[in-house]
């Protein structure tokens, strides 16, 4: 019973409806009717975390200081933990006191940034596609976005060149994300130069989402935003731990980079929640202390089926390059049908759940994203269902 007085905010009636809770609606609806889904639509990886990640939770469940509130900031281990992992990855050196802050996922912190530090009418620089949660926080907070269009023919790369001087000098904050959700493209070394750079000048911050970080093929090492000289002065670097270690549902991530933008993000927090459990906190510690061989063993698998899934999408008249990182395919819709259209005709037809590209802003319609969360004889299936479908690129 709706009661006409009861109003949402105004923030809230602008932001789009959140696309993968409209999957959840359609993938119900499939399944009511018999379908057997094979679903690549979100980014939630298979399978559990590593043992000795659930082994230290359970170990630090057994502790009675566990279950009582953790600190704001985190568990002193944990972010030395962080620290240590950043100087071996990236030969970058973190302050665990102040440049370094556990979050309860990098999509939480990423939109809570936004609330510490846009203002109603503040311009937010927003590469288009993009994740969500780019551009909702800084919409939540009242900013006015300014989309980045990205297209195939920059290699879905920020054309800083684009931006005129008047929206540069307007400009508050820039996100961005490299290896890239949803397109996998990779950016190289001198385009965080540039960055670092042209946001030095403008005195924009950088909030660079490096959530793919170990999920990379081919003897590609994706680039840290913090190992650019100048960087930490203007910017921070989200990271999450859902993707290379299966804990998605665990909900942690962290911030890295300059202290004086953690300091403002931790104090919103503050006010929002008391940080994150400190058994979760255990676990990713133990995860971010992994040897190489399990990441290893990860890159490996997600290569795998990058590949099989490839192969298999060429014979079905898709032209594609191998993604050197991420966990996903940006693959093109066929001639003459829009994103949202290709993919919801695909699950009617074969129960395969694609998350149409214009769910990432206007610069991905025309482009579905597909999820390598599945084995190869998961995968296989969906080709054939596609191939029986008569599904191809045209």
């Amino acid at each position: 019973m709706s009661v006409n007085w009861i109003r949402r905010s105004d923030r809230l009636k602008a932001l789009p409806p959140y696309v993968f809770a409209r999957l959840d609606e359609l993938k119900t609806r499939a399944t009511e009717e018999g379908l057997d889904l094979i679903d690549l639509g979100m980014g939630n990886p298979d399978g559990c975390a590593p043992q000795p990640v659930i082994n230290a939770a359970i170990t630090s469940l057994a502790k009675p200081q566990t279950h009582g509130y953790p600190p704001f900031e985190g568990t002193a281990s944990f972010r030395q933990s962080i620290t240590a992992w950043y100087q071996k990855c990236y030969s970058v050196d973190l302050d665990p006191s102040c440049e370094v802050l556990p979050l309860i996922g990098s999509k939480e912190g990423l939109v809570h940034l936004a609330l510490a530090y846009v203002n109603p009418g503040d311009v937010v620089l927003v590469p288009s596609p993009a994740y969500p949660a780019h551009f909702r926080g800084p919409l939540i907070a009242g900013g006015e976005l300014y989309p980045l269009i990205l297209s195939v023919e920059q290699d879905w790369l920020i054309d800083l060149t684009k931006i005129s001087e008047t929206i540069a000098q307007r400009a508050k904050l820039i996100y961005f994300n490299y290896p890239n959700n949803p397109t996998t493209a990779t950016a190289p070394r001198e385009f965080f130069e540039e960055i670092v750079s042209w946001a030095n000048h403008y005195e924009v911050i950088l909030v660079h989402d490096l959530c793919y970080a170990e999920l990379a093929f081919d003897g590609y090492q994706p680039t840290s935003l913090l190992e650019i000289p100048e960087a930490k002065k203007i910017g921070v670097e989200f990271h999450t731990l859902s993707k290379t270690y299966n804990m998605a549902g665990w909900r942690v991530g962290f911030v890295v980079g300059n202290a004086d933008i953690i300091k403002g993000l931790r104090t919103l927090k503050t006010n929002l929640d008391y940080g994150i459990f400190s058994a979760i906190q255990a676990a990713a510690q133990t995860a971010l202390q992994l040897p190489d061989i399990y990441i290893k063993q990860v890159q490996e698998r997600y290569q795998k089926r990058r590949d099989f899934l490839i192969n298999g999408l060429r014979k079905l008249g898709w032209g594609m390059t191998p993604s050197k990182a991420t966990m996903y395919l940006w693959v093109p819709c066929p001639l003459g049908i829009n994103s949202t259209d290709f993919a919801l005709d695909v699950l009617q037809k074969t129960g395969i759940v694609f998350t149409p590209g214009n769910a990432f802003g206007e610069g991905g319609e025309g482009y579905v994203r597909i999820s390598l969360i599945a084995d190869c004889d998961r995968l296989e299936e969906a080709l054939l269902r596609l191939q029986q479908a008569g599904i191809c690129y045209q």
